[in-house]
């Protein structure tokens, strides 16, 4: 028996109206033969899990760089968090789990070294600007390599999640929408538990009128948002958050950004994480062929910009990579004699 058609009645006779029906998706840039098994969006997150991609995400910031204690979340972290709470909202608002799991697990993927640092600096040096959103698609469309294959060959439906999950742009799909929903539910709720724990705030200071109708606790505020969500898209063709909660989730962010984002004790880092970067880009401006030959043959046949090249190299690497690499570049090396 075919699993993967099995799956796909399933999906029509149980999800919403509203949710993303796998067999409906528009498919591939280049065609491939269905899977007997998996669903297009069920291969689509095991290509993002198995990416190395993503394996590296377990060494990139969340907020706090390098920081001493192994309860910190990573990129990693922060990544299954996200999909953990979108699964959870899918399921409830019956829409498709495997397409939001897989948005959800590939949505950073173009995140860069020491977190929204890292972003702004390659940003403000590429001609072109930078954000991460746009850096994960085209992880999976262009530099995530298998075999001879370019690229991860997602469905459209996937990286337009992808694109979509952070900026102005809503979703087309409500599985879109709910990973947005589901990112912003996890970093504020888990920076708030990040920064308790580095002294950075006290739970004492977070805005009462905010804790009066999110909650006190960690567990309680993601229950109440996710409750509300629930509660106001249930067989709805958007996702939506009522207006109370909503303002309390966006007052308790813009608190987030005043007191644990820009705060310049949790920041105390970051101008020595910006020069890292800064200097490898210059470096590599004036040294393209330094760059390893396995990330320039990926160029190979076709033209491209260097500062393209070079950003792809920088957002490509993990904390602790990008400062290996600054000391081999820059710091001199004890002399010895062979």
């Amino acid at each position: 028996m075919n699993i993967r058609l099995r799956t796909e009645e399933t999906e029509k006779n149980n999800l919403s109206q509203y949710a993303m029906f796998s067999q409906n998706s528009k498919g591939r840039e280049k065609f491939e033969e269905k899977c007997d098994i998996r669903t297009d969006f069920q291969r689509d997150r095991d290509r993002i899990i198995h990416s190395k991609s993503f394996r590296r995400l377990k060494h990139k910031t969340q907020v706090f760089i390098a920081p001493e204690g192994d309860h910190f979340r990573t990129r990693l972290t922060h990544t299954l968090e996200v999909a953990q709470i979108g699964r959870t909202l899918a399921r409830a608002l019956r829409l498709n789990e495997d397409l939001v799991e897989a948005i959800a697990l590939g949505h950073d993927l173009g995140h860069t070294p020491f977190g929204h640092t890292g972003e702004r600096v390659l940003n403000n040096l590429h001609p072109k600007g930078f954000n991460h959103n746009e850096q994960s698609v085209r992880v999976v469309d262009f530099l995530e390599h298998k075999d001879d294959r370019i690229g991860l060959n997602l469905t459209y439906e996937v990286k337009e999640g992808i694109r979509n999950h952070s900026g102005d742009e809503k979703s087309q799909t409500l599985e879109g929408q709910v990973v947005k929903y589901a990112d912003r539910i996890a970093y504020i709720n888990h920076d708030i538990d990040d920064a308790i724990r580095a002294g950075v705030i006290k739970k004492e200071d977070l805005p009462k009128e905010c804790v009066e109708i999110l909650g006190k606790t960690h567990g309680e505020r993601i229950n109440t948002m996710i409750l509300d969500i629930i509660k106001n898209s249930m067989e709805k063709n958007t996702i939506i958050m009522s207006a109370d909660v909503g303002e309390a989730t966006n007052a308790l962010r813009n608190y987030m950004f005043k007191n644990v984002y820009l705060n310049q004790d949790a920041k105390s880092e970051e101008s020595k994480a910006e020069y890292v970067l800064e200097q490898l880009y210059i470096y590599y401006l004036k040294n393209i062929n330094a760059l390893p030959e396995e990330h320039l043959k990926i160029y190979k046949n076709m033209h491209s910009e260097i500062e393209d090249i070079i950003c792809d190299y920088i957002a490509g690497t993990t904390d602790r990579y990008a400062v290996n690499l600054f000391n081999n570049i820059f710091i001199p090396k004890p002399w010895q004699k062979y």
